[in-house]
């Protein structure tokens, strides 16, 4: 079963998460792409205000078409709620077969993140906080 890592990644370190388990699994990548750089103290800003308002931001186009992975494993970074690049991929709704999610943060609960991208995928899920 072919299995895909997408991932968001504002500071690197979900990034290496995801190489790593993609390396680990003899998996495919895909790193979501905003079409606006979130670099500096407005971005930061703009960022926290969409995540807190659960607001969908456009992204690039994905790479991969995870519809033709038995098993697509989705890492974020956090911010309370669900970095809004990744709410923005799984709303597109991919006809996924299997899914799983890690995320990354410094603290805090991931109870509510994690169910919110649950239910942006449509599907249930297997997770894995970091």
């Amino acid at each position: 079963m072919k299995t895909l890592i997408v991932f968001y990644s504002k500071t690197g370190f979900t990034k290496k998460v995801a190489l790593f388990l993609a390396k680990s699994l003899k998996a495919d990548v895909d790193e979501i792409k905003d079409i606006k750089s979130r670099k500096g103290l407005i971005r930061y800003l703009i960022s926290g205000k969409e995540a807190i308002k659960k607001i969908i931001p456009r992204i690039k186009s994905p790479k991969k078409n995870p519809a033709k992975y038995g098993v697509v494993v989705f890492g974020t970074p956090l911010w309370g709620n669900v970095y809004s690049p990744m709410s923005a991929y799984l709303s597109q709704k991919k006809n996924f077969k299997s899914i799983a999610f890690f995320c990354t943060q410094k603290g805090g609960r991931a109870d509510n993140a994690l169910k919110e991208m649950q239910n942006l995928a449509g599907k249930p899920t297997a997770v894995l906080v970091l």
